[in-house]
């Protein structure tokens, strides 16, 4: 069975994340990128919020990572942002994550953006076990 998706684009926040202490200090902007997959037939049929899952949640989740405690990796904000989705929402059986830090501090380079992309099953998570990240 193929699954639907909710897909939240260009999601913009400012955070602490990174390696170097100048990014833990002054902070930088982030932009995600989120699609859950889910079943989306009985939403479509009955048109009720309670048959679906809410992108306003979706969006907490994501908030609350990339504003919340700062990280080293981007690949550890995409992965807590899985977790919080899976966590929070059952109806939702995969997730893709992209996490992009625009102009990141490379000295002497020119670069756009680094970006991060995951793609994790609710299996997945099973497997890494879960760590609640509450809105």
């Amino acid at each position: 069975m193929s699954l639907d998706r909710i897909i939240l684009r260009g999601m913009q926040f400012y955070g602490f994340h990174g390696v170097n202490p100048e990014e833990r200090r002054l902070g930088q902007p982030f932009i995600v990128d989120l699609e859950a997959e889910l079943d989306l037939a009985t939403a479509g049929e009955s048109d009720r919020l309670q048959d679906t899952v809410s992108y306003t949640h979706l969006y907490r989740v994501v908030k609350t990572v990339v504003e919340g405690e700062p990280r080293n990796l981007l690949e550890n904000a995409a992965s807590a942002i899985a977790r919080g989705v899976f966590d929070q929402h059952p109806a939702v059986q995969a997730v893709r994550v992209r996490v992009q830090k625009p102009r990141p501090p490379i000295r002497g380079s020119v670069v756009e953006a680094a970006e991060v992309d995951i793609y994790r099953t609710r299996d997945d998570w099973r497997q890494f076990g879960s760590t609640v990240v509450t809105s």
